[in-house]
């Protein structure tokens, strides 16, 4: 009898660690990629896309809140762009740097003109509800805003000034490579005049609402393979920017692909592609500031995550990122404009403010998730290899809920 009694228990617990194995594979859903979206001084004015590396729709809604801080810092920097074809074609032939241009009216050197200057900690609050409308489609509603700030301790231990320069002092970069201190730290200078004539300008603790965007996912069958442990999805996204800046309606297509390998240790490797084209303003209000003269932004994501399942059926996983997003102006303009700046008194990096909106952006981001049945905290750092201060230094943490139907 006590033997039989032991098989039937032996029994019962090997099914409850089954299931619990394959309720943690359920509710892990594919990759776990937060919103790791740069907090970049025009990108918060627009709706970018966030790639979703889901394997289905969710089986309950899910509630997200996203919080990111990053660093950004551009020295003043003023740009003229000559309209003369003539002078265009002598200036593309001098390196940028070496390039001489006097302007004096817009009779005899007719040029168009900006001028930037951006240095502030970037807060960004995001708030997502996902839920599924049928089987093989899930909607997504964001709000996303937007705080202004110093970066001071204790809520910008990782991103403020001084903990990025304690970094280059004693680490990597070399003494205040691109003049923090020269301008002074845990300052707001966030100031922007357009190409048009017209002003953004934004202050310490100034906070805005960026905009409201709704995503659309489609799984279809014809891209899921379960023997191959396959999945694929298309995306359609619109965003309604409401900040007083940039009044407009962006619309965006997306494509994604996810590649699961289950280990014999019933822990799993997930790999996801992931490319999206977003049309800016395709829907324009009127004196909007100009935020990029390219009126496309296109971006692609690689993403490996190793998930490990614990004996209760929760889970640690970690994931790299690596994202690329096309430029914010047209690359032409790069072979003629004229910058200036205090190249004299920064060590390097002056000319950011207007050089690197004719650069391919690209970082990288790490990313760690811990996840039971009733929620998953994540937490990233993102870091610009290329030094384009877009930001600098970035770190996120998002919370995920899933609600109860009943």
């Amino acid at each position: 009898m006590r033997k039989k009694a032991l098989i039937i228990l032996t029994a019962l617990c090997a099914t409850c660690t089954f299931s619990q194995e394959r309720d943690s594979i359920i509710f892990k859903n594919g990759i776990d990629r937060p919103s790791v979206l740069a907090t970049h001084h025009f990108g918060i004015f627009s709706a970018r896309i966030n790639q979703n590396f889901k394997i289905a729709p969710p089986q309950r809604p899910l509630f997200s809140l996203n919080y990111t801080s990053g660093n950004s810092f551009h020295p003043f920097v003023e740009a003229h762009f000559p309209k003369d074809p003539e002078v265009r074609e002598r200036l593309s032939k001098v390196t940028w740097h070496d390039r001489q241009f006097n302007f004096v009216d817009q009779e005899t050197t007719p040029a168009e003109y900006m001028n930037i200057v951006i240095d502030a900690v970037i807060k960004e609050f995001r708030f997502n509800y996902n839920f599924a409308v049928a089987k093989q489609h899930e909607l997504g509603i964001t709000l996303r805003s937007y705080l202004i700030t110093r970066g001071k301790y204790p809520f910008s231990v990782f991103t403020s000034d001084e903990g990025i320069e304690w970094f280059h002092s004693n680490v990597a970069g070399g003494e205040d490579p691109f003049g923090r201190r020269y301008y002074g730290l845990n300052q707001v200078n966030f100031r922007y005049f357009d190409r048009n004539g017209q002003t953004l300008e934004l202050n310490a603790n100034d906070f805005f609402i960026g905009g409201i965007e709704l995503n659309h996912f489609y799984y279809p069958e014809i891209l899921r393979n379960d023997d191959k442990m396959i999945y694929g999805k298309f995306g359609s996204h619109v965003g309604l920017n409401t900040s007083k800046f940039n009044r407009s309606l962006d619309y965006g297509i997306s494509a994604n692909a996810v590649k699961r390998l289950i280990l014999k240790s019933k822990n799993e490797f997930n790999f996801g592609l992931g490319a999206s084209v977003l049309r800016k303003n395709f829907i324009a209000g009127k004196d909007n500031i100009d935020l990029g003269n390219n009126a496309y932004l296109g971006a692609f994501e690689v993403h490996a995550e190793f998930t490990k399942y614990t004996k209760k059926g929760n889970y640690h996983a970690f994931g790299v990122n690596y994202h690329v997003q096309t430029r914010y102006n047209r690359k032409e303009e790069a072979d003629y404009f004229r910058l200036l700046g205090k190249w004299k008194e920064i060590n390097g990096g002056w000319q950011n403010g207007v050089a690197t909106l004719y650069q391919t952006l690209n970082d990288w981001n790490f990313i760690y998730t811990y996840g039971r049945p009733n929620y998953k905290i994540s937490l990233f750092i993102k870091e610009d290899l290329e030094v384009n201060n877009a930001p600098d230094f970035q770190t996120g943490i998002t919370l995920e809920i899933p609600i109860s139907r009943h």
